[in-house]
């Protein structure tokens, strides 16, 4: 995919305004109605198979992280970030309820980015779905989900129309490549034309950040 937006990146990455879904919210990110509108079987497809280690940021309360974890298997492990330690409490308790929580991780980003050490080139998969245009610092974010994901690992990249319009989502896939992330993908599962994605590929060949 090869999409140009209408003015340079780095002025829409600018002008853009970030924003944090509240946790008091949480409960709306997991609603019936968002998974008739948005799936996560769906969404997925078979993107992640048995046994991998993913990792989601900007998981919120886990409307997601129970097909993740369902579908890496007890030999698979998904990694959780979020800024957000209420998001994750809740996130926790969702997957104890449907027993999966011993598939996650879960780790609060507020303050750092702690949670990548030791975890650098041992992931898998990631997906950032509905995040990316929401986090503050943008390039980091991309920086960070490069540097944990292996030679050759995949991110998978959906965003909202409604709340990323196409040149915002050109100037994203263009800081993913600025990080080192490469395009793998000019189109996604038929389901995923109601969005933006992409598939992104870390270069088996890269070396660490």
């Amino acid at each position: 995919m090869c999409l140009k937006p209408a003015e340079p990146p780095e002025s829409l990455l600018a002008r853009r305004h970030a924003h944090i879904c509240p946790w008091w919210l949480g409960f709306s990110l997991t609603s019936p109605i968002r998974r008739w509108l948005s799936d996560p079987e769906a969404v997925l497809g078979d993107f992640v198979k048995a046994g991998e280690r993913v990792l989601e940021i900007g998981p919120g309360p886990g409307f997601y992280t129970v097909s993740l974890a369902r579908r890496v298997g007890a030999q698979g492990r998904v990694v959780c970030v979020d800024v957000q330690q209420r998001m994750l409490d809740s996130l926790r308790r969702r997957l104890a309820r449907r027993d999966l929580a011993d598939r996650i991780e879960t780790h609060c980003c507020a303050e750092s980015n702690a949670w990548l050490e030791g975890r650098r080139e041992s992931m898998d998969k990631a997906v950032l779905i509905y995040v990316l245009h929401e986090v503050p610092d943008l390039r980091q974010t991309l920086a960070e989900v490069h540097a944990a994901l292996r030679p050759g690992g995949v991110l998978l990249l959906v965003e909202p129309k409604r709340h990323c319009s196409p040149d915002l989502f050109a100037a994203e896939l263009w800081a993913a490549r600025q990080v080192g992330f490469a395009d793998i993908s000019d189109q996604g599962w038929p389901y995923l034309k109601k969005f933006h994605a992409a598939l992104l590929q870390r270069p088996a060949a890269a070396t660490g950040l």
